[in-house]
């Protein structure tokens, strides 16, 4: 489920939507979180759906570290790609805003976290060296990205959390005392898919 002060707009015709604060999102607050409404898809799956389907699959769902296809039910799944992502995912099934938000402000995250099955290159120049993402790149950046995380989940609890709710409870402690310790006890590595095993 994608933060409720939250919207789709159109941005352009090689864009298509995107998701846009309509309210201040500050550091630390989950943007969106995994609930029962998101489709969880085996990986076979693509194999006995129309050509269509299979496509919208592609496009709009994610892989978790089983390599199966997460296809987000609401607005999630419009989140765009930013090497300068504002939103980053965890081991939690969550994704966590890693600086503040802007009302305006279009919400993104950095594919690199998303298992990937093919590289794609960035349609548009952000500055960075990366202009390309890559079905490995957790195994690259997971390091930097872990303490963007850190760094935000610290105020994990000075900050409303609307989709609290949803963490499951077997990460609610781990959460907590990432928050309270200032340490990550499960990296982002973690949810890499490993395709090879």
């Amino acid at each position: 489920m994608i933060h409720p002060h939250t919207e789709l707009r159109y941005i352009n015709e090689q864009m298509g939507f995107g998701v846009f604060a309509t309210q201040f999102i500050p550091k630390g607050t989950i943007t969106w979180a995994l609930d029962e409404l998101d489709q969880i898809l085996e990986p076979n799956y693509l194999d006995t759906v129309d050509k269509y389907k299979g496509e919208i699959i592609k496009k709009y769902a994610y892989r978790n570290q089983d390599g199966k296809f997460v296809l987000c039910w609401d607005l999630g799944r419009y989140v765009n790609h930013s090497f300068h992502a504002n939103c980053m995912g965890t081991a939690y099934e969550f994704e966590i805003a890693i600086r503040d938000i802007y009302p305006g402000e279009q919400l993104t995250d950095d594919y690199g976290t998303l298992n990937i099955d093919e590289p794609f290159e960035c349609i548009t120049e952000e500055g960075t060296e990366r202009r390309i993402v890559y079905p490995d790149d957790l195994l690259t950046y997971y390091e930097e990205w872990d303490q963007q995380v850190l760094s935000a989940i610290k105020h994990f609890f000075e900050v409303e959390q609307q989709l609290f709710h949803l963490v499951r409870p077997e990460f609610v402690g781990k959460v907590k005392g990432a928050a309270r310790d200032k340490f990550l006890r499960d990296s982002i590595q973690t949810i890499y898919y490993h395709r090879d095993v």
